[in-house]
């Protein structure tokens, strides 16, 4: 079992070094979100990357920061609960913020899909864009000709989508690297115009009238209210995604601390010594294609309940760039570098919309600013430590 190599903290000293950086973490994103003046938002993106950059760089500092949180992992989910859980009361009804939010939580989730095969076993991957695809328009099409819950919608489209991921592991067991790469490309592009030509699946108008999905009674079209505070009922999918990323954060956790997790970084490292050791290359990286689309699929059906309405044009290749691109810069192989990864290039072009025209190019820049400044991404992976 791997272990990360940490300062060991006084107890007194660990809970509240965890209060502190998760509540300073979130009053950070909350003003972000909410400011529209752009030398405060600068001011603020300046303060965040000087921080982290600081952190990274001094050892001890970081250390102990871990060395805090694995002695305060309940105290450290319970309050991250606590926060998420706060943000809607604090936006005060801010339908766009919650939307921007609800996006980046579904965003995440995929870029974790993706990082167990790009970041955790160095498989380029440019067909998650198409799981996606593939689990909104499962669960839509059961949801709307055949009246099936959300919930089985979510299992059903999650079964799809791993079978097409078993499909496209077959051809790409033959490819290394730049082909591998080549066919994931031609199998999005070939879906998309699948769906695009098909009549069953709305065609280039797509599927309308996606039902909201109920829980106990309770239908997520409605606003939900607590503490005499009426909520718009976007909450519903706030919590949702919230939860789903909670699940895939805790599997994410799970794979990478097992034999699984290993066998990755194996093949990572080097795919003929990995074999050569006794890994089943093949098994493993089909089952990298399989858990990339089966969390993708959840992704898919959760956005398509939520916008109600799909079509082509949601699960381009350019959505696939996108998330990869998430998990460049976030950091590969890291877990909260990839989510911070996706919530990052998700709110900034929505930040740079005042730049109208040029809103694109600048956020090309700064993406290629990143990759220049931190090749390693935001949160470079940890390297594994093994105890004896």
């Amino acid at each position: 079992m791997s272990t990360q190599s940490t300062i060991k903290v006084a107890p007194r000293r660990a809970a509240p070094i965890v209060l502190l950086l998760e509540t300073s973490l979130a009053v950070w994103l909350y003003f972000f979100l909410i400011l529209e003046s752009w030398p405060i938002l600068l001011a603020l993106l300046i303060l965040g990357a000087g921080a982290l950059l600081y952190t990274q760089r001094n050892h001890a500092i970081q250390s102990a920061i871990a060395g805090s949180f694995a002695q305060c992992k309940t105290l450290s989910l319970v309050w991250a609960t606590v926060l998420v859980l706060a943000y809607p009361f604090l936006l005060q009804g801010n339908t766009y913020i919650l939307h921007l939010l609800i996006i980046s939580q579904l965003y995440a989730v995929l870029a974790l899909a993706l990082n167990f095969q790009l970041g955790s076993a160095n498989i380029p991957n440019f067909a998650t864009g198409a799981s996606y695809g593939i689990g909104a328009y499962t669960s839509a099409l059961l949801a709307i000709h055949w009246g099936v819950s959300f919930w089985w919608c979510l299992l059903a489209s999650a079964g799809v989508a791993t079978i097409f991921g078993f499909l496209l592991g077959i051809p790409c067991m033959r490819t290394k690297n730049s082909y591998l790469a080549l066919v994931t490309i031609a199998f999005g592009i070939v879906l998309q115009q699948l769906i695009n030509n098909a009549s069953w699946t709305g065609g280039p108008n797509g599927l309308v009238g996606i039902p909201a999905p109920t829980l106990f009674g309770h239908s997520f079209s409605d606003p939900i209210l607590i503490f005499g505070q009426s909520l718009p009922s976007q909450v519903n999918f706030f919590l949702l995604a919230f939860a789903l990323i909670v699940v895939s954060v805790v599997v994410a956790n799970l794979l990478h601390n097992s034999r699984v997790g290993l066998a990755w970084n194996a093949l990572r490292t080097d795919e003929l010594a990995a074999s050569a050791q006794g890994i089943n290359v093949t098994w493993y990286k089909m089952l990298a294609f399989a858990v990339d689309a089966f969390m993708a699929a959840f992704a898919g059906t959760i956005y398509a309940f939520y916008v109600t309405y799909i079509s082509p044009d949601n699960f381009t290749f350019l959505v696939s760039v996108t998330i990869m691109t998430m998990v460049i810069v976030g950091g590969m192989d890291n877990v909260l570098g990839v989510i911070l990864g996706a919530f990052l290039l998700t709110i900034l072009p929505e930040k740079f919309r005042v730049f109208s025209d040029y809103r694109l190019l600048i956020y090309a820049s700064v993406v290629i600013l990143m990759l220049i400044v931190r090749p390693q991404g935001l949160i470079p992976k940890q390297l594994r430590h093994y105890k004896g």
